[in-house]
């Protein structure tokens, strides 16, 4: 029974998604049946005639290209799970300059939105994936979209033949039969194609993956490079403004306690006790600047006790679960410490969280961690925030971070780091 009553399901679903996928396929098809048809019709003699028809073709399908691709895309990733890349390049920032014109990189234009809609289409037109998406629209109406086509097709016919509609005899009624097999039997099946065809057609080339991954590991580099000497910039400005300042009043106060140590053995005496007050904070400055560097609980326990010595001097009541020893390389190690400390800093400071989970497992060779608070929520990433700092330190290593902020809360961050050394 649990089978009989699973096949009409299955070909109901499977009859839909062929009808879909025979209807999207068919339409850059479409257009140049249209467009023929215009061509015939204003005189298939005159060669002027198919002037218009040949520019309604090329527009057609180069517009409709990239929905239709993506489209598919969707589909393949809703009915299968497979994910296919897009790959297509992304349009720079436009500039305003003093003269007032806008210049995009290729020319000046005289509004911010023509020179947006000229950068758009120039590198639409020199992006790889557009030619790639056109050679699919070339492929996919011969191949998934006549396939698919079938079920539908022998609705039709059943229709036609055993209606009556295609005349009295037995071979309607053959037609007939026989259609409505071929769209019974098909219809869980046909519209399966579309996942090897858009595999096949839509994935990016190993030159263009690569070109890619040049791109995205120069941007890296880049943003290593700006955050390292930013890291430098605050450790110079920690050291100015507290201890060096410290230690300089330190030795002033030294010099003066020795000049009345023998007129005045009582001043000199409050200084050297002011002077070592200023030792002892010093020194304390110095261990929290060298914390803010790398915390040695990190370099001596590993990641899960440094974020366990770190939620306890955290305000919030925080509880940390880790599945296994993580064994980690120091630089992994200390970009995810941060990351935590900066998602619980955020929490108290903004959030105004009283509670966080701290959750770190592994997953194959990922590493995942959750830190969830229970404050009001609103967390987003903005350009130049701490956040986006955060994400461009795992972009480092692959990283990912995810936040779920919605207002009122609850506020879930969840940071992934592929790890072979797990």
């Amino acid at each position: 029974m649990r089978q009989s009553g699973s096949w009409p399901v299955r070909a109901g679903v499977g009859f839909v998604r062929a009808c879909v996928v025979a209807v999207v396929s068919m339409l850059v098809p479409a257009v140049w049946a249209a467009s023929v048809a215009l061509g015939i019709r204003w005189g298939a003699s005159n060669p002027w005639s198919w002037l218009l028809p040949v520019v309604l073709v090329c527009v057609g399908t180069f517009v409709l290209s990239r929905p239709v691709c993506r489209t598919f895309r969707f589909l393949v990733e809703r009915w299968t799970g497979t994910v296919v890349p897009a790959g297509y390049r992304q349009a720079g920032p436009v500039t305003q300059l003093s003269t007032g014109y806008w210049w995009n990189g290729f020319g000046y234009e005289r509004s911010r939105s023509d020179a947006v809609m000229d950068l758009k289409w120039r590198v639409r037109w020199k992006d790889p994936a557009s030619w790639r998406d056109l050679r699919f629209m070339a492929v996919v109406p011969f191949t998934a979209g006549v396939v698919a086509s079938l079920p539908p097709a022998g609705l039709a016919a059943a229709v036609l033949g055993l209606g009556g509609f295609g005349g009295p005899g037995a071979v309607a009624r053959a037609v007939g039969v026989g259609g409505l097999v071929v769209a019974v039997a098909g219809a869980p099946y046909a519209w399966r194609c579309v996942e090897p065809v858009a595999v096949r057609f839509l994935r990016a080339s190993p030159a263009m993956v690569l070109a890619d991954r040049v791109a995205e590991l120069t941007a890296q580099r880049a943003d290593t490079t700006v955050a390292q000497a930013a890291e430098i910039r605050r450790i110079e400005r920690d050291l100015h403004d507290g201890a060096q300042g410290r230690l300089v009043a330190l030795g002033l106060s030294l010099a003066t306690a020795e000049k009345l140590m023998e007129t005045d053995p009582e001043q000199a005496r409050a200084l050297m006790q002011a002077a070592r007050a200023g030792a002892a904070t010093s020194l304390t400055e110095l261990r929290e600047l060298v914390r803010g560097i790398n915390p040695p609980v990190l370099n001596d326990r590993g990641l899960v006790e440094a974020v366990r010595a770190f939620a306890l001097d955290s305000p919030l009541e925080s509880d940390v679960t880790a599945g296994l020893r993580l064994s980690l390389e120091p630089p992994i190690e200390s970009a995810l410490y941060f990351g935590i400390a900066e998602l619980m800093t955020n929490a108290v400071k903004h959030a105004r969280a009283t509670r966080a989970r701290i959750s770190m497992v592994r997953d194959g060779a990922r590493l995942v961690v959750d830190v969830e608070d229970d404050g009001r929520g609103g967390a987003a990433v903005s350009d130049g925030g701490g956040l986006a700092g955060l994400r461009q330190r795992l972009a480092v290593f692959d990283g990912t971070l995810e936040i779920t902020s919605p207002a009122g809360g609850p506020t879930r961050a969840r940071i992934v780091v592929p790890c072979e050394s797990l």
